[in-house]
Formats: structure tokens, sequence, C-alpha cells
């Protein structure tokens, strides 16, 4: 597994690096056989050190956590101990849902664009339209899911929605997070 140790304004020394790969790796292993990499990144708020982990499967699904604490240590058990709580969670529904899948999860590529919030800074379009201002171009990645490991996937990133290319018909889909608690799905197929 591939560990990406670091620390925002913060010196990430090789006691902490190690102790990172010993304690997540023991973790991680407990609950998926085949991780392909995690990244761990230490950083400061005020008088309380952040430790944010993800961690991504062979499998595409992408476990996240976050801990804080006055001492490094303490905050990156937190983390640990948060991902860790995690994964048991979804244990049985990983065994479940991977038990079939002999390839790993395909992920596609989107363009995805941040527009500006402020109605002032829209733009005027040729046909007299305002369009919103776009303040970044990045790229984001689609995986290829079922319903259910959509809404699993979504679940352990912490995410409120998550966009996915369904395997069934390979259609594009969205799954959210309700204000009641429960799970929408939005399928377009029905649109005509």
């Amino acid at each position: 597994m591939r560990y990406q140790i670091s620390g925002k304004q913060i010196d990430v020394g090789e006691a902490l690096a190690s102790h990172v790969k010993t304690e997540l790796g023991t973790t991680i292993e407990k609950y998926a056989q085949r991780p392909t990499d995690a990244t761990v990144t230490f950083s400061r708020s005020a008088h309380e050190y952040l430790c944010d982990t993800v961690v991504h499967l062979s499998t595409g699904l992408t476990a996240q956590a976050q801990g804080r604490a006055t001492e490094i240590y303490a905050a990156f058990e937190q983390c640990r101990e948060r991902m860790d709580k995690q994964l048991r969670r979804y244990k049985r529904r990983l065994k479940d849902h991977y038990k079939d899948r002999t390839e790993p999860v395909a992920f596609g590529t989107a363009d995805l664009y941040v527009l500006a919030s402020d109605d002032d800074q829209w733009e005027a379009q040729g046909d007299g339209q305002p369009q919103p201002m776009i303040i970044a171009e990045m790229e984001a990645r689609v995986p290829t899911l079922s319903v259910g490991e959509a809404v699993m996937q979504m679940e352990l990133a912490g995410k409120p929605l998550l966009v996915f290319r369904n395997e069934k018909h390979g259609g594009v889909n969205v799954v959210y997070s309700r204000d009641d608690g429960n799970v929408g799905w939005i399928d377009p197929r029905s649109l005509g």
C-alpha cells in the first residue's frame, strides 16, 4: 500500500510517519484486503491539530475520516478510530457488494466547473442571457457502480451526493442525502 503523509505548514517527522503507517495499515488490513493508497494530511487550526485521512480501496470505494485534538498523535488516533468504526460498519456490505466483482470499479472523467456565487459576477452573453462566471475548471472522477454501491460510497465519503454511471444501463445517475434522513436516487432515463 502506498502512503502519502504530509503536513500543511507542519513538519511531519519520521517517528509520526512510521506510527501512521503501522497503525493505519493494521486498521485497514482488518477490513479491506486490497487497499491501494492512503493520504494522511496533518494541519493546525488555532490550538488544535487536524488529521484528514483518505483511503482508496481497490474496489473503487474511498473511505474518509477526520480527527482533531490538542496533540498531533491524539488527532491521528481519533482519525484512525473513526476510520476503523466506518470500515467495521461497512465490512459486511463491502463483502456482499464486491464478492462477485472480478475487476476494480471503472472510473470515467467529467468536466467540473466552479461557478461564482455572487449575482454581480454573471456575464452577459451574445444572446442577452446572463451566464455565471467560471472561477475554476477541473476534472472529476465518475465511478461505474450499482445503486447500492453508490449509496455506500457516498456514506463512506461523508458527502451529501454522488454522481455515478449506473452499471446496469450505463446512464448517469445521482444519489443524495435528503433532509428527512433518507437517500434520494435520480435516474434520468425516463426523460424523453
